[in-house]
């Protein structure tokens, strides 16, 4: 099984709700959604793609990083690779149901495993959404980190406490999902959460706290004073507000005021692992692979998605050593032109 094949077996399976393009930009799906593809023009999905293209990397070759180390720590996780398996649910509205979504959350959480890191899991409209991916965690033995729809504050406190008794190392809260039209279709009450609202929500979960869906620098100083562990900067894969800038043009501010002070995810667009390194270099402490993973599921099974990672993770090494980088603690604005 190669890249190609996962990729050909993929749109096969996905007819109709993805293309499974050569190159994933959003152009050809905008608008899709549900669906694979961007709200509206879809220019919020391509922004992602846009803003990572111009950023330009650094060329060095005298030095002495022959083989990176590119294992890091998480929110106390151990990985072999800083890029983790996005929180991606709606198999049946999405991707077209070839693969039914308890399968799907086994593969992403198993994949991911496999490769030595670690998936998230989603929420939906569906109840059974959240349950699979929880079921999928739990047969890992805890190795995958759920993550939660702006619902109601006590229907949050909750799921996530389904999540520290299957041993998630840590849950999340997807906050950017409160205008998703998926869950208002299937009539699953969502909305903004205010600073006292999160503050209670988190301080009622005994885990660490994951913010998604951050994208500005104000919100992200917010999410550290009401206790959030780490925060993803991200725009949904533009699934939900049409003209958000990408996330690669908002990334360096918010690192700039929170680097060290909470751990940072960047969401969005990665398509190889020289986007992995830009994304750290622009301040990101690791980063979160959402289509190129639902390809790997879906052309491969929890071997594709295990396949995906290992070849973003060598892709990485390859790009950290033609730019100088020991380890992923090398990796800074010095790396971009």
């Amino acid at each position: 099984m190669n890249i190609q094949e996962i990729k050909n077996t993929a749109r096969e399976k996905m007819k109709g709700y993805c293309h499974v393009c050569k190159f994933c930009n959003g152009v050809s799906c905008a608008g899709e959604v549900p669906g694979m593809g961007g709200i509206g023009t879809g220019s919020s999905f391509t922004s992602n793609i846009e803003a990572l293209a111009k950023i330009k990397l650094n060329l060095r070759t005298m030095h002495n990083a022959k083989d990176p180390d590119i294992t890091t720590d998480i929110l106390g996780v151990k990985l072999s690779m800083p890029i983790l398996s996005a929180p991606v649910t709606g198999s049946e509205y999405n991707m077209g149901g070839a693969v039914p979504e308890a399968e799907y959350a086994c593969m992403i959480i198993s994949g991911s495993r496999n490769a030595g890191t670690i998936g998230m899991s989603g929420d939906g409209g569906n109840p059974a959404f959240y349950d699979s991916g929880i079921e999928a965690i739990s047969e890992e033995k805890g190795h995958g980190i759920p993550i939660i729809k702006p619902r109601e504050s006590s229907r949050v406190v909750e799921m996530a406490n389904r999540a520290r008794e299957v041993g998630a190392p840590a849950v999340g809260m997807d906050i950017d999902g409160a205008g998703l039209v998926t869950m208002a279709m299937m009539g699953q009450p969502v909305g903004p959460k205010n600073r006292q609202e999160l503050k209670e929500i988190i301080s009622d979960v005994d885990l660490p706290f994951i913010l998604k869906g951050i994208m500005t620098v104000d919100e992200a100083k917010l999410a550290l004073e009401v206790g959030a562990s780490a925060i993803v900067v991200s725009n949904h894969g533009g699934r939900i507000l049409d003209s958000t800038p990408g996330v690669a043009e908002v990334l360096p501010a918010i690192a700039q005021e929170m680097k060290g002070k909470i751990t940072i995810f960047a969401d969005g667009g990665v398509r190889s692992g020289i986007d992995v390194l830009k994304y750290m270099a622009l301040g990101a402490d690791a980063v979160l692979i959402g289509r190129p993973i639902i390809i790997g599921a879906f052309g491969g099974g929890a071997q594709g998605v295990q396949l995906v990672l290992e070849n973003m993770a060598k892709e990485l090494k390859q790009a950290m050593i033609l730019t100088g980088c020991k380890n992923i603690r090398d990796i800074n604005s010095s790396v971009i032109y």
